[in-house]
């Protein structure tokens, strides 16, 4: 579909729209790509804003969820960068992307529920992602007290 999702899309590009670093639009497919593979795997591609004060914090809690459950929990799902050659286009302001792709009946709903419980919550609310960071870097300062 070229002006709005499959209804299987839906539960995740829903949540997607919710975090504040995701790049949105006002059209129907709301400037997120989906679609299916030959062999039954899918694919949803977006934009983060790599200016937002949370884009590297969106893509660390992303690879952590998507990629490093995948080995441990046997989450059939990857998160990944995807950008055409950079010297053809131009920089990552305009042509990074990023790609959640599933494999092996993994549906897309249920990647949004991983996503859902994985995530600082609220998951618009940005100081959430910020309350976590920094809840993490005081327990770092403690470790490093106890350690001297």
């Amino acid at each position: 579909m070229t002006d709005a999702h499959h209804p299987k899309f839906q539960k995740l590009i829903d949540f997607l729209t919710r975090i504040p670093a995701i790049e949105i639009n006002d059209t129907p497919s709301r400037g997120i790509g989906a679609g299916e593979d030959a062999d039954g795997g899918w694919w949803v591609k977006f934009g983060i804003d790599i200016d937002h004060e949370l884009a590297w914090h969106t893509v660390q809690e992303f690879g952590a969820v998507l990629n490093s459950l995948s080995l441990e929990e046997g989450l059939a799902a990857t998160f990944k960068p995807v950008s055409p050659p950079p010297y053809l286009n131009g920089g990552p302001e305009e042509f990074l992307s990023w790609v959640i792709e599933a494999r092996g009946g993994l549906a897309p709903g249920s990647v949004a529920l991983v996503l859902e419980e994985r995530l600082p919550q609220p998951v618009e609310d940005e100081a959430a992602w910020l309350d976590e960071v920094s809840e993490e870097e005081d327990e770092d300062d403690e470790d490093e007290e106890l350690d001297d």
